[in-house]
């Protein structure tokens, strides 16, 4: 078995690899190659890809509380078949999981996942951002969040007059207008849409994607935040519709997708999928373990 060179930086480290489909010596695709005869076949697959130190202090963590990390898989890959409807799922699509520290990228083209990033940016920031600016406490900010969550200043219906319980400061007043909470929350929604476009844009695929689908509670609880985002990426955006969504609690949805996703793994019940920060030569036999795995599991 040969494995084309992955120029793997030092800082990284492979977490996992995601077969998008099997093409056996005749040219034929094949998604589940068990059961197929061939005397040779290319896999095309992605290579994914975490930061080093992050994964070590992770598993320190765990290590501490004495439970042992058996691998780490990407919140988009792992949420896919539960945020896209049945269209969705055979479409070139982003999913954007917005959540409280971080929003999570997922780029699909029909079946194949070609890439994903986390970006250290989501709901919580902007409770920050009302905090700092209105000089309230954390709890007050999370409230008027939720209480007025609106993304976009232009779509205010009557500028309401919002009394501050917790402000600070004897300079300001304690009445500031509805419009003022939002411009707040619209400019750091902005930011982390800019922050994603920019991400697509460098990596070439913003081009490729027709629809973005926009999940976690960091954000979907914000009105208007689809339209938003389609203002800044200048592709349609939508709220998840997917068939689990409405039936699994949020603070339970990616626990729910990772279930899943591990279950419907070839090697989920016989092979331990162990993380090895040792050297290169521990990344090619995990990574042609895991391609063996996909077949001989």
């Amino acid at each position: 078995m040969q494995v084309k060179d992955i120029d793997i930086p030092d800082n990284k480290i492979l977490i996992d690899v995601a077969i998008n489909q099997v093409i056996l010596d005749n040219g034929r695709i094949i998604a589940d190659p068990v059961g197929s005869f061939a005397s040779s076949f290319t896999v095309n697959a992605q290579v994914i890809l975490a930061e080093k130190d992050y994964v070590r202090k992770l598993t320190s963590i765990f290590k501490k509380a004495g439970i042992e990390v058996d691998g780490i898989i990407p919140i988009a890959l792992a949420e896919r078949n539960l945020v896209l409807d049945k269209n969705e799922l055979y479409d070139n699509v982003m999913v954007l999981d917005i959540g409280a520290e971080n929003t999570d990228i997922g780029v699909f083209e029909g079946e194949e996942f070609k890439y994903t990033n986390t970006i250290p940016l989501g709901g919580n920031n902007i409770t920050h951002d009302i905090a700092l600016v209105l000089n309230i406490s954390e709890d007050e900010a999370e409230k008027l969040k939720r209480q007025y969550g609106l993304a976009l200043k232009s779509f205010i219906d009557n500028d309401n007059e919002i009394m501050l319980n917790t402000c600070m400061d004897d300079t300001r007043s304690k009445v500031i207008k509805s419009s003022e909470l939002i411009e707040i929350m619209e400019a750091r929604i902005e930011e982390i849409f800019s922050i994603i476009n920019k991400d697509i844009t460098n990596q070439g695929l913003k081009s490729r994607i027709n629809n973005v689908i926009l999940t976690g509670q960091g954000i979907t609880n914000i009105n208007k935040s689809d339209v938003a985002g389609k203002i800044a990426l200048n592709i349609p955006v939508k709220i998840s519709t997917g068939r689990a969504v409405s039936t699994v609690k949020p603070e339970f949805r990616t626990s729910y997708a990772l279930t899943r996703y591990i279950a419907s793994r070839p090697f989920a019940k016989s092979v331990s999928s162990k993380i090895d920060t040792n050297s290169k030569e521990s990344f090619w036999k995990t990574i042609i373990s895991r391609i063996k795995e996909f077949f001989y599991s």
